[in-house]
């Protein structure tokens, strides 16, 4: 799964939640955006935040609202869940479990 913040209409950045049903990878990419702009984006949809230039705080429950809808593979709950034990035993989700911690891929360092 990949949270993508991209330049949208008016060049104000956008967030959308793509490869949903892909559970074996999540990370945040940045299109030609600022972290700044990337910041707001993410907070203004409900979905996180920047933490630093390289990694992204995402919104647990908001993220899997986001993604589930668009989810086409059978199990996909139990694959969430099961990507969220593994994050976990990384410690990469908060001790409550609402917050994951993710890598950013910017389109700079594509």
């Amino acid at each position: 799964m990949i949270v993508e913040v991209v330049g949208g209409a008016d060049e104000r950045p956008e967030v959308r939640v793509v490869d949903t049903d892909d559970l074996t990878r999540l990370h945040l990419a940045l299109g030609q955006v600022t972290d700044e702009e990337a910041d707001r984006a993410l907070r203004d949809a409900g979905l996180g935040r920047m933490q630093d230039a390289d990694t992204g705080v995402l919104d647990a429950a908001a993220l899997r609202a986001a993604a589930e809808p668009d989810a086409d593979v059978a199990g996909w709950a139990q694959r969430w869940d099961g990507m969220l034990e593994s994050a976990r035993g990384r410690g990469w989700v908060s001790d409550d479990g609402a917050f994951l911690q993710v890598h950013v891929e910017s389109a700079a360092g594509a």
